[in-house]
């Protein structure tokens, strides 16, 4: 069957676009071939720093022929309806439509039918359709439109027939050649004619812009492959990434070196070149005095290269105090895009005296920042100047939630706060606290924004604080994400806690959620953050208190920032009764969202998520690892044959009370009455739920629920012995009423526990 080869070659495509430009070109044309009726068999995308390619293999050589039938208006209905209905069908008189019949009576149908196109002239028209509404996130407008514009919306064609839409071709840049080729394996192909912007398709590519600029004849995707890398274009970014990491680890190996692998480097680096070239440099190893991750960084972010080290210290990209960065080696690897005939020894020159010049910025910013602070030295250390003038600054956090200023003040009371809940000393997390952001206004952070928190840990380290306060400063942002690592020193546990809590409860306070996919504050990564840090580390902490309060502290930073703008506005204080007391409704609400973050984190897990609202239903669960020990030993016990079954029994009794209830309007709530039960049944589980009720509630007072399960399993067989052999809708009224009040004891019993209502099966 024949394939379809399709490459749109342009001056250029950035790094960071192509691996989505490459899956959308090939998710359009195929979704459009498809539609067309030219089902394939498989297709392949492809992107380099010039080129998109496709190739589609097992087209058919035209669609198929079409027959359809379209229902139209009934007989005798109005003139306008049935022109309305010849001109959507292409009929020219009602007369080639025919009548049908259904219980409404006679309405007229057309048959269309659609002979099958050569598969060319439908790729024809679908490629310049597609190339025209291409959805680069940013492009440009180029190009000699045949159109003159009328107002902003609406233009005019060379017929003077008004057209809307944009008469500029829109591409990442400049579109310089398209090569289009259709046909089948083992012969010819012929060029899909079709011309975008004055630029007619063919059979003819480019190799590599300088080492084979001449035109390539290309008949399909093979040749096509194979001609592009004898010119010096590897198509593939996969395979090109494969030749980058194999080499440089091979350049660093002959130099008796380690490469520190970076995959978001590599794959950058891949999307710049087409023809990769691995060379060595070095520079002044007086710059390893610097801390290794800002050597790192500076390499990394103003060359795109590698950094490597020594093969004896690969724990680690560095040391933390003294002489920083020893196990980091003064070389780096790059990757050009050309066999230089000099060995590449002008290309590796000039990055070594870029990267000299862009590590003497660093080595001066990092000195800088460990000096006083102009204006500032009377707030005492470096980092304390620099907190100073964060505070000086009034940079605003939120116009809502006051400075970054008033939220450090606000985060160190709360770390405060909570330290002795984590087994952290209150001082040290409060030091810790005031610190953590003072290296927003350092230099060195100034120019790599990615070293906050890391380059703060090295200033506090710098200027004496404890190790701990050091470290937080560092981890009190960890995790960023499901993979990273959780802080487990008890001072960073309690700051991380503080500063993702303040942001949680501020923006509940003044009712800035996230919607639907929008999440513009990363409000659900901070709570994934705060249930993380808790279940990582066992953390026994009730988080309700800890939002009432910290609200107070919100509402009072909002009053402030209303004065300071003149007015005396304040956060309406709404509350409502949670666990026997009055909260605000909002913390609610936010513990009801950390209920759902709790669920998508152990649904990714393997756990049941209708467990942990069987849980949360409760009412007054606020401590998530205790929560998690629930759902887990609620788990365990459904998982049994005992569970099930009596999962399936309380179902029962509830879904009778729901509806009796509903019926007689009376809440059957009460005590049941001894005397009233007359089969052996119901006076067997009248006995058996007196006694495991007690057990379950005793367990549950200890936390022991997997006990609490156990007590409860008891209740299995006199519960289905029940259902089989008493009849709940007794004649005798009283009775009835009775029975009814024993199935709530059932409810009731595993109430203790959790409600089994919320759990499905």
């Amino acid at each position: 069957m024949p394939d379809l080869l399709l490459e749109l070659s342009s001056e250029e495509i950035p790094a960071r676009m192509q691996r989505k430009a490459a899956e959308d070109l090939r998710k359009l044309v195929t979704d459009a071939l498809v539609e067309a009726g030219l089902v394939y068999e498989g297709a392949r995308a492809f992107a380099t720093p010039r080129r998109l390619a496709l190739t589609v293999h097992g087209l058919p050589a035209r669609s198929p022929d079409r027959r359809e039938e379209k229902k139209g208006p009934r007989v005798g209905a109005p003139a306008k309806a049935v022109e309305g209905f010849l001109k959507s069908a292409g009929l020219t008189s009602i007369d080639q439509a025919k009548v049908q019949q259904d219980k409404k009576g006679d309405f007229y149908v057309a048959v269309v039918e659609q002979p099958g196109r050569p598969a060319p002239e439908v790729i024809a028209e679908i490629v310049p359709r597609i190339v025209r509404a291409f959805p680069w996130p940013k492009a440009m407008h180029w190009g000699t439109p045949d159109f003159v514009m009328v107002g902003d919306d609406y233009v005019t064609d060379s017929d003077g027939n008004y057209v809307i839409g944009d008469p500029w071709l829109k591409w990442v840049r400049p579109l310089q050649s398209i090569l289009c080729v259709f046909g089948p394996e083992t012969e010819d192909t012929e060029v899909v004619p079709f011309e975008i912007d004055g630029i007619r398709s063919g059979n003819v590519t480019r190799g590599h812009r300088f080492m084979a600029p001449g035109e390539i004849v290309v008949r399909r995707f093979d040749d096509y492959a194979a001609k592009l890398e004898k010119a010096k274009v590897v198509l593939d970014a996969d395979r090109r990434k494969e030749i980058i990491l194999a080499d440089a680890r091979n350049a660093a190996l002959a130099a008796n070196l380690d490469l520190i692998e970076d995959e978001a480097l590599l794959e950058e680096i891949a999307g710049l070149v087409e023809w990769p070239v691995v060379l060595m440099g070095s520079f002044d190893a007086a710059f390893l005095e610097l801390p290794p991750e800002v050597v790192r960084a500076t390499i990394r972010n103003n060359q795109k290269c590698f950094v490597l080290r020594r093969p004896q210290e690969t724990g680690s990209a560095g040391g933390a105090t003294g002489k920083q960065g020893t196990s980091l080696a003064p070389n780096f690897a790059l990757v050009a895009n050309i066999e230089a005939s000099d060995g590449g020894k002008q290309i590796v020159a000039g990055n070594g005296r870029v990267i000299r010049a862009r590590l003497s910025d660093a080595r001066y910013f990092w000195e800088t920042d460990l000096k006083p602070l102009p204006g500032y030295e009377a707030a005492g250390k470096p980092l304390d100047q620099r907190l100073a003038k964060l505070k000086a600054l009034n940079v605003v956090f939120h116009e809502k939630l006051g400075t970054q200023g008033e939220r450090v003040e606000r985060i160190a009371r709360l770390a405060k706060e909570i330290a002795p809940l984590v087994g952290a000393d209150p001082a040290k997390a409060e030091r810790a606290a005031l610190l953590a952001k003072g290296d927003l206004t350092t230099e060195m952070v100034g120019e790599f924004p990615e070293l906050q928190g890391l380059m703060g840990k090295y200033y506090a380290l710098a200027q004496g604080e404890d190790a701990s306060v050091a470290a937080t400063i560092e981890d009190h942002y960890k995790p960023l994400g499901p993979t990273d690592r959780v802080p487990t020193d008890p001072v960073a546990i309690a700051v991380a806690l503080a500063d993702k809590l303040d942001t949680l409860v501020g923006f509940w306070a003044i009712d800035e959620k996230p919607t639907g996919s929008k999440d513009p504050y990363a409000l659900r990564r901070a709570a994934l953050g705060v249930i993380r840090v808790v279940l990582e580390n066992g953390l026994r902490i009730q988080l309700m208190p800890l939002f009432d309060r910290h609200a107070t502290a919100v509402r009072s930073t909002f009053a402030e920032v209303a004065r300071r703008r003149g007015g005396s506005f304040a956060i309406a204080r709404v509350t409502r009764e949670w666990s026997g007391r009055q909260v605000d409704v909002e913390n609610i609400d936010l513990l009801a969202f950390f209920a759902d973050r709790l669920k998508v984190q152990l649904r990714e897990q393997g756990a049941r998520h209708d467990l942990v609202d069987a849980v949360f239903a409760l009412g007054g669960q606020d401590d998530l690892l205790l929560i998690v020990r629930r759902v887990e030993a609620l788990g365990t016990f459904l998982d049994t044959d005992d569970g099930k079954t009596l999962l399936a029994g309380v179902k029962r009794a509830a879904n009778i009370l729901r509806d009796e209830e509903k019926k007689s309007g009376e809440a059957y709530a009460g005590p049941v009455e001894p005397e009233l039960l007359t089969e052996p049944e119901e006076k067997a589980l009248f006995e058996a739920i007196g006694a495991a009720d007690g057990k379950v509630k005793s367990a549950v007072a200890i936390e022991d629920f997997a006990g609490a399960m156990t007590a409860l399993a008891a209740l299995r067989a006199p519960v289905d012995a029940f259902f089989e052999k008493v009849r709940v809708n007794a004649d005798d009224a009283a009775v009835r009423a009775n029975r009814l009040r024993l199935l709530n004891r059932i409810r009731e019993a595993t109430l203790a526990v959790a409600d089994f209502s919320k759990v499905g099966g």
